[in-house]
């Protein structure tokens, strides 16, 4: 059996797509239906959980679903973009957010809910390494660089959606209820179906479904999912300690070690991990990175309405800067040539927002929460795009869309490890004492991020490398 390309209407020419508005538009508009889908849920938990007649514990698993199926299915739809065509998966991939839509609408449980939350975090997660994976593609297609704008659209989407969700969400719920936050999916998979069929080029070639199948090392992605569950459910709980699962988590991941260095197609490939330490050493970047951004939105958030007597409105109007900072500054970081400096700059200004957090207290004036917002918004604008294009430049170029997937799930380790710390600093109240003891642990962890960077030779033996090219194997 086999995968045959779409018909010739579908398949624009590369030649003819180049890497122009249309080609970054439908590329960059799967990118939007994450983050949306991720911020726009946190106005419709209240009004499911009464509909349904449960507690507020059981409706953050609408929460934790879409994570945990994101960060398992970005490395996934990454490796198949890069067996069967990023094309494909991208469409198929968008596809299941549409039907997702439908069946979050006429959801008539909790449990039913928290499906159409998994289908579209594997759903989503298919645009951003199917769409770099693309990037690389169509550079190969045209024997010429990707331009800097293109992978900093991907970023600059991703972070200005992050805000629309919330004041969406409410909206819709204003509306015609929390069912219309699911609905919202149909429309937008269906413009983004389009933009694919339209704007992008087809595959190359024809795919053998049963090849495919043994490349994929379906025990590996097995195995791979289970060890990241158990490490995320262990970050989950950290203020329960739940040692027991770290000690399963373990044994998981000693296991997939031990299967993916003998498995022929490995899913996770830990030899070429080990050896290019300059892809690895970008993750676990990346990874603290953003544990300590989502540390500051989820944390200054809450703090905003308990202490500092915002409403709820208000603290979302004060992030309206840090993302509107962070996309102008996106814009530049991406046709910035040096990845060190900018890498170095950006844990600088991290350090010096954490450290800022110190200074906060319920009655600090409105000049001061609009400079920690702004300081927040420049650091995701440098790190995120900067992070991004390291990974792009150090990964294999026959295999970019499972680098770009395994970034993300990085990214979502963050993402929950931050909730924990966030658990651990306010207990049952976002208090001033609260804040500052986030403000440590969030300050120490960027100035290690620093150090690390500062003390990166390789990476900055290759501060004037053009960040668009593959590294050699020395920079690496």
């Amino acid at each position: 059996m086999s995968i045959h390309p779409v018909s010739v209407r579908t398949r624009p020419a590369p030649e003819t797509i180049g890497f122009g508005r249309r080609f970054v538009a439908a590329t960059s508009f799967g990118s939007v239906l994450n983050p949306i889908n991720s911020s726009i849920i946190a106005v419709a938990l209240v009004s499911i959980g009464h509909a349904f007649s449960v507690a507020t514990a059981a409706t953050t698993w609408l929460v934790s679903a879409l994570y945990l199926a994101t960060a398992i299915g970005q490395p996934l739809m990454g490796k198949l973009a890069d067996l069967i065509g990023p094309r494909r998966v991208y469409l198929f991939g968008t596809v299941a957010v549409a039907a997702s839509g439908l069946l979050g609408y006429f959801g008539w449980s909790l449990s039913i809910l928290i499906v159409t939350r998994i289908v579209i975090g594997f759903g989503t997660a298919a645009a951003y390494p199917a769409a770099m994976a693309m990037v690389r593609r169509q550079a190969r297609r045209l024997n010429r660089e990707a331009p800097g704008g293109v992978l900093g659209a991907l970023a600059i989407a991703g972070q200005v959606t992050m805000a629309v969700g919330p004041p969406l969400g409410g909206l819709l719920i204003a509306i015609g209820g929390w069912r219309l936050t699911f609905l919202i999916n149909l429309p937008l998979a269906v413009v983004g179906i389009v933009a694919i069929l339209a704007w992008l080029p087809a595959d190359e070639a024809r795919v053998s479904v049963a090849r495919t199948w043994h490349q994929i090392d379906p025990p590996g992605v097995v195995l791979f999912a289970a060890a990241l569950t158990g490490l995320l459910l262990f970050l989950m709980s950290l203020a329960s300690t739940s040692w027991w699962l770290l000690g399963v988590t373990a044994v998981l991941l000693a296991t997939l070690t031990a299967w993916e260095l003998r498995a022929r197609a490995p899913f996770l490939d830990v030899r070429a991990l080990t050896h290019n330490r300059a892809l690895t050493t970008t993750y676990v970047r990346y990874g603290v990175t953003m544990l300590i951004t989502y540390g500051f939105i989820y944390g200054w958030t809450p703090w905003l309405e308990q202490s500092a007597g915002l409403s709820a409105a208000d603290a979302g109007l004060l992030m309206m800067p840090s993302f509107a900072v962070a996309a102008v500054v996106s814009a530049f970081a991406s046709r910035y040539q040096r990845v060190w400096p900018l890498l170095v700059a950006g844990a600088v200004v991290l350090a010096a927002g954490s450290a800022g957090l110190l200074l906060l207290s319920g009655h600090s004036p409105l000049w001061l929460l609009l400079a920690i917002s702004v300081v927040f918004g420049a650091q995701n604008g440098l790190n995120i795009v900067t992070n991004q294009t390291a990974m792009y430049a150090q990964a294999p170029d026959e295999s970019t869309g499972t680098a770009a997937g395994m970034l993300r799930t990085f990214m979502y380790l963050g993402a929950i490890a931050s909730a924990s710390l966030i658990s651990l600093s306010f207990g049952h109240a976002a208090t001033d004492a609260g804040l500052h003891r986030l403000a440590v642990m969030l300050t120490v962890a960027a100035v290690a991020l620093l150090a690390a960077t500062l003390g990166d030779r390789k990476l900055a033996a290759a501060r004037k490398h053009d960040a668009t090219q593959p590294m050699s194997q020395e920079a690496r």
